[in-house]
């Protein structure tokens, strides 16, 4: 399989998960299955059947961030040396040529992108078009409303 690449942040961020699944919500969630056995009938208990859909839920989610952490290629990027070249992980100041704005984003891995947050994919379109290109470069990017064409102000390896 291959390898998934994932910044050292986001990897924190899921063993963090992992963690807080394993020793606080398993064992909150298997309490409230043995509680709601001493009540009795299972069939027509439905705090039984809620608390069995969360276990469901939660192992689910275990299986899921261990597998994506065991496929992850963990890259930290100020671990490297800085440059001007824009790599995975980096952050981006951009201006937008035809509105003079400037924007920041952080190339992430597909699981940790949020375009709120200033996070985009690294198979996303606007990052592709980045990636390795460096400060100074104009880049056009393709988007729905149109291309942007866009300014590399500075690469920043934080």
């Amino acid at each position: 399989m291959n390898k998934v690449p994932l910044t050292a942040v986001g990897a924190e961020k899921l063993k963090a998960e992992l963690t807080d699944l394993k020793t606080v919500q398993r064992p909150r969630v298997i309490q409230a299955i043995a509680d709601a056995r001493e009540h009795g009938d299972l069939k027509e208990n439905a705090e039984y059947h809620a608390a069995r859909e969360q276990q469901s839920f939660i192992e689910g989610r275990i299986k899921e961030i261990e597998s994506k952490l065991s496929n992850a290629q963990v890259i930290d990027v100020r671990a490297m040396e800085p440059s001007s070249k824009v790599i995975f992980g980096t952050t981006v100041e951009l201006l937008d040529l035809n509105t003079d704005e400037t924007v920041e984003y952080q190339i992430v891995g597909e699981d940790e992108a949020d375009i709120k947050q200033g996070k985009i994919s690294v198979t996303s379109p606007f990052a592709r078009a980045m990636v390795g290109k460096e400060e100074g470069d104009e880049i056009v990017v393709n988007a729905p409303g149109g291309s942007k064409e866009y300014e590399i102000v500075e690469v920043k390896y934080i």
